[in-house]
């Protein structure tokens, strides 16, 4: 499963939870430049995690917009790994192959 995360400087141990969901490719956006905005959401992407208290607040409106184009669930979450264990567990449009 490949997921497009945004938000966030630095993602910690937020990898090793993704890959207990089966999440073991993604692509990271920091989603603090303005620049982000015209970015196209990567091809082959399963999901996207938004961690929404590090993104300039435009971004999240736009990607919710092409995810929904796309058909793509969208999860968002605080940059904390209990918060978006938490929101991946609620998560209804996601499949997960959990390990």
């Amino acid at each position: 499963m490949k997921a497009l995360l945004i938000g966030a400087d630095r993602l910690g141990n937020i990898p090793t939870t993704l890959k207990e969901y089966g999440i073991q490719d993604y692509t990271h956006w920091t989603g603090r430049k303005k620049g982000m905005r015209n970015l196209d959401i990567p091809i082959e992407t399963d999901m996207i995690i938004v961690f929404y208290d590090f993104i300039e607040h435009n971004i999240t409106k736009i990607v919710k917009e092409k995810a929904k184009q796309n058909n793509i669930p969208c999860v968002y979450s605080r940059r904390a790994c209990s918060d978006l264990v938490r929101q991946l567990n609620n998560c209804s449009g996601c499949k997960f192959n959990k390990s």
